[in-house]
């Protein structure tokens, strides 16, 4: 099982405002071409699935997964009901600094392969990382990730032809 932890600062944000616009899974595909698609269903207020698809190597990785949403911690745990991953689950934790509002993002998957382990798992956790971070500087045109200085220097020196290529 491999784990992934992105931490990112976004200055003069609302703790409030930044969870509503991270739960709205949908606008994602929009946000960067590494998400085909994401398709949201509300089951009831807290609780949804959510259907994802996203380019991965020479494919696409297909995954349903079940939200749970917190507004009142400020957080959104997932954990994948079916799909290409054996395991995929973790959790968008959202909070306050004292100049803006910091996100969370940590999840720990697995594909089930242990003989591929070594090829896939470092691209995909390489894949996720820069996404996450892509998707929420995006989400806010602001913003800086946290304690990784190799991932910000991925995330700045992606430009729109190359990330339509990644």
């Amino acid at each position: 099982m491999r784990s992934v932890d992105v931490a990112l600062s976004l200055p003069e944000a609302d703790p409030e405002e930044v969870y509503e616009r991270v739960k709205q899974f949908a606008r994602y595909p929009d946000l960067v071409p590494e998400v085909r698609s994401v398709v949201t269903h509300e089951i009831t207020e807290g609780r949804a699935t959510s259907d994802w698809e996203v380019y991965f190597r020479n494919g696409i990785l297909r995954w349903s997964e079940a939200d749970e949403f917190d507004r009142n911690a400020l957080t959104i745990d997932f954990a994948q009901l079916d799909g290409d991953f054996e395991l995929f689950t973790g959790t968008w934790r959202i909070s306050a600094t004292e100049r803006g509002a910091r996100v969370d993002f940590q999840a720990d998957f697995d594909f089930g392969m242990p003989s591929l382990q070594g090829i896939l798992d470092p691209v995909a956790e390489r894949v996720i990382r820069e996404t996450i971070a892509r998707i929420v500087l995006g989400l806010f045109g602001t913003g800086t990730v946290l304690d990784d200085a190799a991932l910000a220097r991925a995330v700045e020196a992606a430009s729109p032809e190359t990330r339509a290529t990644a």
